[in-house]
């Protein structure tokens, strides 16, 4: 029997068969990565921004940590001891550090976090709260302590950069307000590494400085040779100590944040002026100095307030004399008239003339109440006189006389009219009668007939009774007749 012929084309490696093939489970190979990302990447810091951010009620917190490329599920469990949970919320950039691993449930890969930081200003602003809270807790801020600020300073002490604007600002002030003023200048950084520890050694040196002068003693050899002649050339003390610079960003002022330069101001035996950054800014100086000024030109005015209010005054004090002089002498003036007007009104001329003017007062208005009266009385007079006229009996008499004439008259005239309108009302009435009466039927030919004992007129023959005596009236005279059966 002859072998099979091989073919030329092997896809044994294509298509492998079960016996040289490794097939695993979704489980196994979760679990292959799992062990695999924990053993060759383990621990590491992440940084990104915070979004999707879930806080459960179980105390776990869930969040997504990305960049501009990429996101990474991360998971804060409550047993972990992180501080400042409160931290957490979305957009803030963070620096995370945990264990890579897999939650095989889901076959994704996160981060199981151990630690929190803030990132740029966040973390910077976090650890000023810490350090701000500390101090306080202290007694750093306190007000009680802070001391106040002498009126006219003489020598001043001036903290901050040689090369600043804040140095610059300063000097303008002061020339311009008090060019006395002495100021004896310890340069330092105000930035960057290192800045915090030159601040508070030059507030250590000024202090070191005052206490020499005030002993009298040779000044201390700290800050080598450069520092020491400026220490020893002084022959007076300090009155205060300026802390300054200008303004900047959070990390630019940072210096003045650092617990070092808070601990050297409130150790300075010196009252101490901060003026650091521009009026919104606050530093953990502003708050432990004795006087926190908005900027440094600010700090310059209040320290030279004094003696600029001094000078003022004096510049001033000729105009403030003359015008008090002027404001006396008026007053003296008012009084002296008043005085005048006073005697002038106790003079006995002056009683007199008073006198005088009320007698005239007096007589005028005896002599108006006089006419007043008299034009009352002439009124009362009229007035009686008019109602006598009216009741005397010669002028009644008269008017009644003169009245019952006119009454006669017109009795008269009524009565005469009276009288004619009853003739032409009766010679009416008569003619009537006359045309209506029996004279005008008689005169026509008839007659009248009577009942003789009773002249009842008899108008039916049928009422007529025989023997009845009659009487009939003719137009010219009458007749008896009795009726016959």
């Amino acid at each position: 029997m002859s072998k099979p012929v091989k073919s030329q084309w092997n896809f044994g490696e294509l298509f492998p068969t079960e016996q040289t093939r490794r097939v695993l489970s979704v489980s196994e190979l979760t679990t292959q990565v799992k062990r695999l990302l924990e053993k060759q990447i383990g621990s590491i810091w992440v940084s990104g921004e915070i979004t999707n951010l879930r806080a459960q009620s179980s105390g776990h917190i869930y969040f997504t940590l990305k960049d501009a490329g990429s996101q990474l599920s991360c998971v804060l469990f409550r047993k972990e001891s992180v501080p400042h949970r409160d931290v957490f919320q979305d957009g803030q950039k963070v620096l995370v550090q945990g264990d890579v691993t897999v939650y095989e449930a889901r076959g994704q890969y996160q981060l199981l976090v151990r630690a929190v930081e803030l990132q740029g200003v966040g973390a910077l602003q976090l650890k000023f709260e810490q350090l701000k809270q500390r101090l306080a807790a202290e007694g750093l801020f306190v007000v009680e302590r802070k001391r106040p600020l002498p009126p006219y300073p003489q020598r001043i002490g001036l903290v901050t950069s040689p090369t600043g604007a804040a140095i610059r600002d300063v000097l303008h002030v002061v020339q311009r307000r008090n060019p006395g003023l002495e100021i004896i200048l310890v340069p330092c950084r105000v930035q960057g590494d290192g800045a915090a520890a030159e601040i508070a050694k030059a507030i250590r040196l000024l202090n070191e400085f005052n206490a020499c002068s005030s002993r009298r003693e040779e000044a201390p050899t700290e800050g080598g040779i450069e520092n020491q002649s400026l220490l020893t050339s002084a022959a007076t003390r300090l009155d205060l100590i300026l802390v300054t610079r200008g303004g900047g960003s959070l990390e630019d002022l940072w210096a003045f944040n650092e617990e070092a330069v808070a601990r050297a101001i409130f150790k300075s035996a010196l009252p101490v002026v901060s003026a650091v950054g521009h009026e919104i800014d606050f530093t953990i100086a502003d708050f432990v100095a004795d006087i926190r000024a908005a900027t440094p030109s600010a700090a310059a005015e209040i320290i030279t307030e004094g003696v600029f209010a001094s000078r003022q005054f004096v510049a001033e004090a000729a105009s403030v004399m003359n015008f008090r002089v002027r404001q006396r002498l008026a007053r003296e003036r008012e009084d002296f008239q008043s005085v005048t007007q006073r005697m002038l009104r106790t003079h006995p001329r002056r009683r007199l003339d008073e006198q005088s003017q009320r007698l005239d007062d007096l007589q005028s208005s005896l002599l108006r109440s006089t006419r007043q009266h008299v034009r009352g009385q002439r009124v009362v007079w009229q007035n009686l006189a008019t109602r006598l006229l009216r009741v005397r009996p010669g002028e009644l008499l008269k008017q009644r006389r003169e009245r019952l004439r006119v009454a006669v008259r017109q009795l008269r005239e009524q009565s005469q009219h009276y009288l004619g309108n009853t003739r032409n009302h009766f010679a009416n009435l008569e003619a009537r009668l006359r045309l209506l009466g029996p004279e005008q039927v008689l005169s026509r030919g008839y007659s009248i007939t009577m009942d003789a004992a009773t002249g009842k007129v008899l108008r039916e023959a049928a009422k007529v009774k025989s023997g009845q005596r009659l009487k009939t009236r003719l137009k010219a005279g009458e007749f008896i007749s009795r009726v016959e059966d």
